[in-house]
């Protein structure tokens, strides 16, 4: 029954700044701050001298905004006052707000927190909202804005639904089968048709699933969608948090100098002592739209000192879980036959590896032979995509920016294409769960135990979305069989 309170836009020195309340003393709230018995029409901008109640001294003048409930962002009467951004006005206009009866500053979160109670939106558009709020790049704007606007959570819901419905009929037939009340076509509805794999039951007293045809054939298939579901490649949590790109390659053949010509500042020092970098240095860039964070790293050699020994070890270290890999080469130590190419880029990779990689020819304008001959002989020999780059001049950086955006385009995808990706690691394990749940109901003998399974599967579900209940099995069960009837 609290009031919440809190700054929505930007802390700060600003034009205007946003501060929003919620719960039922919002009403009063505007009452007390603007002197007049009135509230302004719902979801329209008034002009209105804001005042301290106590005082009444005149706090600033601005747009004051009422969303009386349900048809709010909480669901619950809402209230927003645009005041201009200094801070000594904005302080008033809390001070004053916290004067108030009944009223309280928000926790963290708690306006999302409260719109989830009230079923505005559930866990996934939640998580959305958050993602689009840190978004730093397109295409993490594209992917949050559709999972804020409801896509990934209809999908679980869907899912949720159809697993819904195919307990509700085994469960139906587990208790009401004897009856009069549950017609025996009804066993054959389903979302999907088809044939599943079927045990029959070996005790006499156990109902076999073979008499369940169509919800077997519903459960392997939505095993079979969730599965692919999350066979995507972790493209939508690369997306969320970046891809992690290491730049790896022997010493000074010019790592620091591709990391500070990528971000277009001194982030690491450049020396031409072998050994300089011996920690990891990181930094986060834009790439194409995509979000990239990128490392450099030690030098990879058979160290002796040993500080960079453990520099050493720790870019071994980030080279194995690394999402790309920037390998660096100096282009005029590179040995001109075919095969030396190949050794050269294999010291550097972990064996067998299947860490995407771009190899960088670096020095391009100490290369005594034709440019040409060098990129044919790296592309003739099946490597990765190879770019030729002078990081003393500049020139290739066009084409290595061109490259790496298309590298992190396939690791991304497309955020506006197909089904919505996984954008956390907590859908991940939920779903990991669901199938695995599915999976272990077509080995149950006793439909007892395959109708829990089904419950332990839509319980997962109903985790990521944060809608679990047993009132959706009885509704499907009263709409579909008419116990009672």
């Amino acid at each position: 029954g609290d009031t919440i309170f809190a700054v929505s836009s930007g802390h700060g020195r600003c034009g205007v700044a946003v501060i929003r309340t919620s719960g039922p003393g919002s009403g009063g709230a505007l009452r007390s701050l603007t002197g007049r018995p009135e509230l302004p029409p719902p979801r329209v901008l008034a002009l209105r001298r804001i005042r301290d109640p106590s005082t009444a001294e005149t706090l600033d003048r601005g747009l004051i905004v009422w969303f009386p409930g349900p048809r709010s962002f909480t669901g619950e009467d809402c209230a927003e006052l645009h005041v201009h951004g200094g801070p000594a006005v904005v302080s008033g206009v809390l001070r004053a707000l916290g004067s108030l009866p009944g009223l309280r500053p928000a926790e963290p979160g708690e306006f999302t927190r409260r719109a989830f109670r009230r079923g505005k939106l559930d866990l996934t558009a939640a998580e959305g909202l958050g993602d689009l709020i840190h978004a730093e790049t397109e295409a993490q704007r594209r992917q949050a804005l559709r999972q804020m606007e409801g896509e990934l959570g209809r999908l679980y819901q869907r899912w949720s639904e159809t697993l819904t419905q195919a307990l509700a009929h085994l469960e139906a037939y587990i208790d009401f089968s004897e009856d009069d009340n549950v017609e025996e076509e009804v066993l054959s509805q389903g979302q999907w048709r088809g044939s599943g794999h079927l045990v029959p039951a070996v005790a006499p007293c156990s109902m076999s699933l073979y008499s369940l045809p169509a919800v077997d054939a519903t459960v392997r298939a939505l095993e079979q969608e969730i599965g692919a579901h999350l066979q995507d490649g972790r493209r939508g949590e690369l997306l969320r948090g970046g891809v992690h790109a290491v730049i790896a390659g022997p010493p000074n053949v010019g790592k620091s100098s591709l990391l500070n010509l990528l971000c277009q500042r001194p982030a690491a020092i450049v020396s031409p002592v072998a050994g300089t970098t011996r920690d990891v240095v990181e930094v986060a860039l834009n790439v194409g739209g995509y979000p990239l964070v990128l490392s450099d790293t030690a030098g990879l050699r058979d160290a002796t000192d040993p500080v960079e020994q453990e520099g050493v070890t720790r870019a071994r270290d980030r080279v194995q879980q690394a999402d790309l890999v920037l390998a660096v080469l100096d282009a005029a130590a590179v040995p001109p036959e075919p095969a030396g190419l190949g050794a050269a880029l294999g010291s550097l990779l972990p064996p067998a590896t299947a860490t995407p990689c771009i190899l960088v020819l670096n020095k391009a304008d100490l290369l005594q032979r034709g440019e040409g001959t060098l990129l044919r002989d790296a592309r003739a020999q099946g490597g990765p995509p190879t770019a030729l780059l002078s990081c003393k001049t500049g020139e290739g950086l066009d084409q290595l920016l061109a490259l790496l955006a298309r590298q992190l385009a396939r690791l991304c995808g497309d955020p506006l294409a197909g089904s919505p990706s996984l954008t956390q690691s907590r859908h991940s394990l939920h779903l990991g769960a669901c199938v695995a749940a599915l999976a272990r109901y077509g080995r149950e003998r006793d439909l007892a135990l395959a109708a829990e399974r089904l419950r332990l599967a839509r319980r997962h579900l109903g985790r990521i979305t944060g809608h679990v209940g047993a009132e959706d099995v009885l509704d499907i069960i009263f709409r579909d069989f008419c116990v009672g009837k």
